[in-house]
């Protein structure tokens, strides 16, 4: 193991509790010490290496490490609870696998077994140095108890002041061995003696086995022997699955892992061939697992898989990385978020210091993002490189067919040209990505220092490309979608408001978030003589259709505006066009004239929220008119009429649902208190008024309608 020695200590040094005795194992003894305090049986230890944004696992104890290896190295950003703690500096507990289906998805699609954990971070006031992760069986409360909420805490305070101690003596702390062996057998042989308890064993009617943590038989009975068809001394050092071929199948495996992670008994049923059903029970505990072999007695219909040629640990590895990342790849939208993906979670996983993506277009290369290189223009100067051009990223995309560069010296003397444009980095993986049949760009994985690459890791960064490849190809279909969406959006509406005599205005458009991000509200400013009109409306929906058909109410309300119709009037002749069209859709709308040198407005609503009219003095009143029905539901409706007082310094506030829609708050409460902010920040200029009436929905994450909001302040100049 690698450890950290003191050497001769001093009188100002920290006492033994703190502080490790030369030779010994920092990591190891504080990580075992943990689990034994709070009886977890199993857990790891990461380091946070100076001015990196990844942890590094270091030692792992009670599990193989199989187990974690999409997780053995994170992105601090990664979804996950080892980053979280570290990201908020606190403990993080999740109670069990449905806590962890809820929270952290990716880690559930490849550890659905019941588990409880907790991560803290290992940090001192000044620095991080690292996290820690133990866990517990499924049996575990769903609850951490006080006392192993202070023993973690304590025990991680004391590992800080320990790497502290490294640290400021510059002796640094690396990885360890694992630990498989979480505890000691105790107590058989000294009641009944190791040569009769396998006398014992060897008696029993059915078959016996006993693996350590990483499956491997430790021993088998002769029951064993003859059940599963191979000699004991085939089956002793190695893995159950690999020594019996009809038993190298992940679901198998799978069981193994279920059982040693949530430490409950499990058991399945396998066809040893041609026609013997095997019941297989596994009994776990923290220093491995007992296996019980039997003759089934009855199966139902079951399919029986042939023999696996891969080696289990390799397989598991690739498997799990593969559930995590696609995990992870199919919650990304935008090309962006998939660089970002990338460059905080895979990246990190497979060891590689920068990464650059490219989209391949119209013959080029283009560069959709970038990550990790100090000079972004070593990167850039490729955008637009055509397919054709004797570069291996180019190379990659006409082709197909990836490439790994172990040195500058083997990238330099295929591609002579990179000699003149230098990246700094020392080995590269040019990934193509292949969706549907088609190259839709490449993905560049570079590494600073030289790198052999294995046949399993290209096999395993060529898996990835897929997934990334299939990620990539929906986000830029999504990409077109919505920047043709906002284009539509964009058209559709003013894109600036006219200037009115007597009259200052300003308004806000934002779409919802979810589907296209575009909607059917809409508002207008008309300069018509001799009243100039104001409208708002909403379509229903939020597609292309309602947006479409928006488009079409605005333009006729500036048209029947235009041609002096009056506004009961406007309102009739939009509702008649609205069936007309034989749309599905209805659609709410406020029309008004406004006639600033009489100081009123007049006013005409269909199904709209009422607006709301602040006086000069702060005082805020909801304009309840009389109005009609929606448009499109009824040709023969009429829209009666209110008239308004619009005085000097009034300011009126036209808006549509989505900024009075929250679910569970009252509608007339929401009303309430946007007058109350109408009301108190008035006195503002109309720009930022507008700006602090929609600032919360602004800036949350999803909108579930869009909204639209019409200021308009009366002034003496008319």
């Amino acid at each position: 193991m690698v450890a950290v020695s003191d050497g001769q200590m001093s009188s100002g040094q920290a006492p033994a509790a703190v502080w490790a005795p030369v030779g010994q194992p920092v990591l190891s003894l504080a990580l075992t010490s943990m689990m034994d305090a709070v009886g977890a049986h199993s857990g790891a230890v990461y380091l946070l290496p100076v001015d990196e944004s990844v942890l590094e696992m270091a030692v792992m104890a009670g599990l193989p490490r199989s187990f974690a290896a999409p997780w053995e190295r994170v992105g601090l950003s990664a979804p996950i609870p080892v980053a979280e703690a570290v990201r908020e500096r606190r403990l993080v507990w999740v109670g069990g696998a449905e806590d962890m289906a809820r929270r952290y998805p990716r880690i559930a699609v490849v550890l659905p077994y019941p588990f409880a954990l907790a991560a803290l971070p290992v940090l001192t006031a000044t620095r991080v140095y690292g996290a820690v992760f133990v866990t517990w069986p499924g049996s575990h409360p769903p609850e951490l108890a006080d006392r192993e909420r202070q023993e973690l805490t304590a025990a991680c305070e004391r590992l800080a002041l320990r790497l502290e101690r490294a640290a400021s003596k510059n002796r640094s702390v690396r990885a360890e061995t694992d630990l498989l062996d979480a505890g000691r057998l105790g107590g058989v042989a000294d009641t009944l003696g190791t040569i009769e308890a396998a006398r014992m064993v060897s008696r029993l009617p059915y078959g016996m086995c006993s693996l350590d943590v990483s499956g491997r038989i430790g021993f088998a009975n002769e029951a064993a022997s003859e059940l599963l068809g191979v000699p004991v001394g085939g089956l002793l050092g190695s893995q159950l699955w690999a020594a019996v071929p009809w038993l190298n199948d992940p679901l198998y495996e799978e069981r193994y892992r279920a059982a040693l992670l949530s430490q409950e008994a499990t058991s399945f049923v396998a066809l040893r061939p041609p026609s013997q059903w095997l019941s297989f029970r596994l009994y776990p505990s923290t220093t491995g697992i007992s296996v019980r072999i039997s003759r089934a007695r009855a199966v139902s219909e079951m399919s029986p898989t042939g023999p696996r040629s891969e080696d289990a640990p390799t397989r598991l590895v690739s498997m799990s990385q593969a559930l995590s990342m696609a995990g992870a790849l199919t919650e990304t939208v935008s090309v962006q978020d998939v660089v970002g993906l990338v460059a905080d979670e895979i990246a990190p996983a497979v060891g590689s210091q920068a990464l650059a993506l490219l989209g391949a277009r119209a013959g080029r290369l283009h560069v959709l993002g970038h990550h990790g290189y100090p000079d972004p223009h070593v990167v850039e100067r490729f955008d637009r490189t055509p397919l054709s051009s004797p570069t291996p990223g180019a190379h990659a995309v006409a082709h197909g067919v990836p490439a790994f560069f172990d040195s500058r010296e083997h990238l330099e003397r295929l591609y002579p040209a990179r000699r003149s444009s230098p990246d700094g980095f020392a080995a590269w993986a040019f990934l193509p990505l292949i969706a549907s049949g088609r190259p839709v760009g490449a993905c560049v994985l570079a590494y600073a220092e030289p790198r052999a690459f294995s046949t399993h890791e290209r096999a395993v960064l060529t898996s990835l490309a897929g997934l990334i490849a299939q990620a990539l190809d929906r986000a830029l279909l999504y990409d077109v979608k919505h920047q043709l969406a906002h284009g539509l959006q964009a058209a559709l509406l003013p894109h600036s408001l006219p200037t009115l005599a007597g009259i200052e205005a300003t308004a806000r458009y934002l779409p919802a978030t979810r589907g296209m991000e575009i909607g059917g509200d809409f508002y207008d400013l008309v300069p018509s003589h001799p009243h100039a009109a104001a409208v708002i409306g909403d379509v229903q929906g939020h597609n292309v259709t309602a947006a479409g058909l928006m488009g079409q109410i605005r333009t006729a309300v500036r048209a029947y505006t235009t041609v002096g119709q009056e506004p009961a009037e406007v309102m009739r002749s939009t509702n008649r066009l609205l069936i007309d069209l034989g749309s599905d859709l209805f659609a709410s709308c406020l029309y008004l004239w406004l006639d600033p040198a009489r100081g009123r407005a007049v006013m005409a609503r269909a199904g709209h929220p009422p607006p709301l009219l602040r006086r000069p003095d702060g005082r805020v009143r909801v304009l309840d008119l009389a109005g009609g029905p929606l448009l499109g539901i009824d040709a023969s409706a009429t829209y009666p009429t209110t008239e308004v007082e619009l005085t000097d310094g009034c300011v009126l506030a036209l808006y549509t649902d989505g900024l009075i829609e929250t679910p569970g708050v009252d509608i007339e409460d929401a009303i309430a208190d946007l007058g109350r902010r109408l009301g108190e920040a008035g006195d503002r200029p109309l720009a930022e008024l507008a700006d602090e009436l929609v600032g919360h929905y602004a800036a949350a994450d999803e909108r579930m309608d869009d909204v639209a909001l019409l200021l308009l302040r009366a002034r003496g100049d008319a």
